[in-house]
């Protein structure tokens, strides 16, 4: 099994900042994928970033050059660094780790996510 734990979360001011961490932890055999997802009230779940085992970045149009992502492999962790925060992105922020794991006669893949953390920006 593989878990997934968010932390990091809380309440900021707009135009504040707020780093979240994700730590991946159990059976694996390699993490291909990391990212963050968010989810507002009375909204759809949203891709925010996501960190390839390569190190290359994919961000959506509202997290570009405000939110960068990275992972930290030997703490199989990874981090969402939020700066210049809106009231809009007030939500509930998932991570997610993608890779292979081991299984009796050939590694499978695996998809995970975590409880999620609540991000709420107001004054």
């Amino acid at each position: 099994q593989v878990q997934v734990v968010e932390s990091g979360g809380g309440l900021v001011q707009p135009g504040g900042s707020l780093r979240l961490s994700c730590k991946v932890s159990g059976s694996f055999i390699n993490i291909k994928t990391m990212g963050w997802d968010r989810q507002a009230p009375g909204k759809e779940r949203e891709l925010v970033a996501t960190i390839d085992i390569d190190g290359q970045t994919n961000y959506q149009d509202f997290a570009k050059g405000r939110f960068t992502i990275s992972r930290d492999d030997a703490k199989n962790t990874v981090y969402l660094q939020m700066t210049s925060l809106k009231p809009e992105d007030t939500a509930v922020y998932y991570c997610t780790a993608e890779g292979s794991r081991p299984q009796l006669g050939a590694p499978t893949g695996f998809l995970s996510w975590g409880q999620g953390t609540q991000v709420t920006v107001s004054s």
